[in-house]
């Protein structure tokens, strides 16, 4: 089997700045793709597997756009997102639910509290639907309605659902699926390369009608919607750079430009907060360096000493 990433595959990505001496050191891998899917950028060892995480989702949306169903707008987004679940993404994932005869008690996903700190603090309990992922496993339901599956098995890695999901994973990152694993919400999630997540990324954030009408349904539906797809910081990325992006858990992060260039990237340590700034300093010449470095300086974590900045999380690629 192809390698895991390790440390020995590993460079150092960014780093954290206190009162002028560094602190701390932030060591994963990151590949940067051109619009053909070439790599035009490997630090550290692109073609050791990784779990992608949440950013499998737009691939498992496109499966279910494969599978038959029609979603567009928010819906599709929701379809793909990691929801902080406020009461409009809720409304989106029950109307999925509604279009497929299915209350939220046939989501298979975890109880969890809303991301929203407004909603978590008027939430009773911990529900399915406000679980960051219930979006994606109400359109597996939809999708298992739509033709004929069993709903009560659509976790399986066997059920009609997860093969063409796995057969859409190897189409789009070209690479044969050698392991997977079950992510958090309990789904299948299948390891790949940051090389092949990022050409598949790049398939999405390029793709025309013409050419792959799934893949720019979904990127289209992701510019137009970008409040229902991540946190604030991501949407901004989408509004204003054009980007389509995604954070995953464990240090996972993807993002491609309109034309397809894209960047996969992984922090060893599982730690996201470095790792928007270091996808955008490895997009630099395919986004807007003001608009960029304003949304890093607005949403990074900051530096604090006696409650003032004395320092900055910084990419060093």
């Amino acid at each position: 089997m192809t390698e895991v990433l390790g440390p020995e595959g590993t460079v150092e990505l960014a780093v954290l700045e206190r009162s002028g001496m560094i602190e701390s050191r932030h060591l994963g891998a990151a590949a940067v793709v051109d619009p053909d899917g070439s790599i035009v950028g490997a630090y550290g060892d692109v073609e050791a597997l990784v779990y992608p995480r949440s950013t499998l989702k737009f691939l498992q949306a496109i499966a279910v756009l494969r599978s038959g169903v029609e979603l567009d707008g928010a819906e599709l987004v929701l379809a793909a997102a990691s929801h902080i679940a406020t009461p409009r993404h809720v409304d989106v994932v029950r109307s999925i639910l509604d279009r497929a005869g299915l209350t939220e008690d046939a989501l298979q996903c975890p109880a969890d509290w809303p991301i929203d700190a407004a909603s978590r603090r008027a939430a009773d309990a911990p529900a399915r639907i406000t679980m960051n992922c219930s979006g994606k496993h109400a359109a597996f339901l939809l999708a298992c309605v739509t033709n004929g599956w069993p709903v009560e098995s659509y976790l399986d890695p066997e059920h009609p659902l997860q093969v063409l999901i796995r057969d859409t994973v190897e189409d789009y990152t070209g690479e044969i699926i050698e392991h997977s694993g079950v992510d958090g919400c309990g789904a299948p999630v299948h390891a790949v390369t940051l090389y092949a997540l990022a050409r598949a990324v790049g398939r999405v954030s390029g793709a025309t009608p013409g050419g792959d009408p799934e893949a720019a349904r979904l990127a289209e539906a992701i510019r137009s919607n970008a409040w229902a797809l991540d946190t604030v910081t991501v949407a901004r990325l989408i509004d204003e750079l054009g980007l389509v992006a995604k954070n995953g858990a464990e240090g996972v992060f993807v993002a491609g430009t309109p034309d397809g260039t894209a960047v996969a990237l992984k922090m060893l340590d599982g730690s996201t907060r470095a790792s928007i700034p270091v996808g955008l300093s490895l997009l630099d010449d395919r986004v807007d360096t003001a608009t960029a470095t304003a949304i890093v300086d607005e949403t990074t974590e900051r530096v604090l000493g006696a409650g003032v900045p004395v320092g900055v999380i910084r990419a060093t690629v």
